[in-house]
C-alpha cells in the first residue's frame, strides 16, 4: 500500500479505494469460506451414502447360517466403488480443510493491513489536527518585520543603492 503524499498527509482517494479494494477482499474470501463450508455438507452427504452403502455390504456379506457365502462380482464391484468413494471423500475433505486454511489466513492478512491503514490514517488525522492547531494558536507580534514591509510606494519593490 503505497499512497501519494499531499499538503495534509496523504491523498485520501487513494487511501480510501485501498480501504474499498480490502474491503472487497474480505467479501470475497467470505464468499469463499461459505462455499468451502457448504462443500463440507455436501461430502457429508457424500460420507452418509458410503457409510449405509457400507452397511449394506456388511449385511450382504455376512456369513450364512450353516456355511460361508462367496461375494458375488456385484458385492465386489459395490466394495470397489465404495473403496474409490471413500478414497474421494478423503481428498475432497483434505481440500476443503486446505481451502478453509487458506481462506483464513488471506482473511487475517486482508485485516490485518485493513488495521494497518486506518491505524496509519488516524496518526495522519491527529497530526494534522496538531499541526492546525498550532498554527491557529500562533501570534504575530505588530512590529515584525514581514515581507511586504520592504515594499515602497510607487517603488520597484528594492531600495534604491
Amino acid at each position: 500500500m503505497r499512497f501519494s503524499v499531499v499538503e495534509t498527509g496523504y491523498d485520501r482517494r487513494q487511501v480510501d479505494a485501498c480501504l474499498d479494494e480490502l474491503s472487497l477482499r474480505l467479501g470475497r474470501l467470505a464468499a469463499r469460506a461459505e462455499g468451502a463450508a457448504r462443500a463440507g455438507r455436501e461430502w457429508d452427504q457424500i460420507r452418509s451414502d458410503a457409510l449405509h452403502l457400507c452397511d449394506f455390504l456388511h449385511r450382504r456379506t455376512a456369513p450364512v447360517e450353516g456355511g460361508q457365502s462367496r461375494p458375488s462380482a456385484a458385492e465386489r464391484e459395490a466394495a470397489e466403488l465404495l473403496a474409490q468413494a471413500r478414497a474421494e471423500l478423503e481428498a475432497a475433505r483434505e481440500e476443503a480443510r486446505r481451502l478453509r486454511e487458506e481462506a483464513y489466513a488471506e482473511a487475517v492478512r486482508a485485516r490485518r493491513e485493513f488495521e494497518a491503514a486506518l491505524l496509519a490514517r488516524r496518526r495522519r488525522e491527529s497530526r494534522v489536527d496538531e499541526i492546525l492547531a498550532g498554527a491557529r494558536g500562533e501570534r504575530v507580534a505588530v512590529d515584525t518585520p514581514t515581507a511586504a514591509a520592504s515594499v515602497r510606494p510607487g517603488g520597484a519593490g528594492r531600495s534604491a543603492a
